[in-house]
């Protein structure tokens, strides 16, 4: 059994811990979709307090509340999704990676590239079609468009598209992807 070992510190050098100098905060790492999905998110979030507030509190609850949080939730995770595909933070398996020769897993990795921007601009033709099948359908509980939902998740398809464009020729300007070598995207960095 191991124990536990706490160092003393005193009163002094505990306040001194609090004058030191926090590193710089390093925003750019984030883009422009990271930003507006926060914002949705934050409109959910207050959406989901309403509704917990007026049904416990008040006992008469908006029924809106719960409609609006859905539709929020179904954005915040599609343009959630495109940083994971700038940042190649999608779940992905790179066991095969291992057993492959350098050569085969270098021309399979960008073969996954391209099917993955081929996936994306599918999904973002699939979406524009359904758009336009189901553009004048309004939400059940509040007189909104649906299709503002719509038309986010079609953006967050042709951003993922677009961000899976941009990671393609990084993988071919660096000569590796995540797949080949995920030891070299387990930072903060990339």
């Amino acid at each position: 059994m191991t124990q536990e070992v706490h160092t003393q510190v005193t009163a002094e050098e505990l306040a001194h811990a609090f004058e030191e100098e926090a590193p710089p905060i390093d925003l750019s790492r984030y883009a422009v979709e990271d930003w507006v999905t926060l914002a949705v998110f934050w409109g959910m979030s207050f959406c989901v307090f309403l509704q917990f507030f007026t049904r416990y509190v008040m006992n008469n609850s908006f029924a809106w509340t719960e409609e609006i949080a859905i539709n929020c939730l179904v954005v915040v995770v599609f343009l959630g999704s495109v940083m994971c595909t700038r940042t190649t933070r999608h779940i992905h398996v790179d066991v095969l990676y291992h057993y492959l020769p350098a050569g085969a897993g270098r021309y399979l990795a960008l073969a996954v590239n391209v099917i993955t921007i081929c996936f994306f601009a599918y999904m973002s033709w699939l979406l524009w079609r359904y758009v336009g099948i189901v553009h004048r359908e309004r939400m059940v509980t509040i007189n909104l468009p649906r299709n503002v939902v719509f038309y986010a998740v079609f953006a967050g398809f042709v951003l993922m598209m677009l961000r899976a464009i941009q990671v393609f020729i990084g993988n071919i300007r660096r000569g590796y992807s995540a797949l080949e070598r995920p030891a070299a995207f387990d930072g903060l960095g990339e």
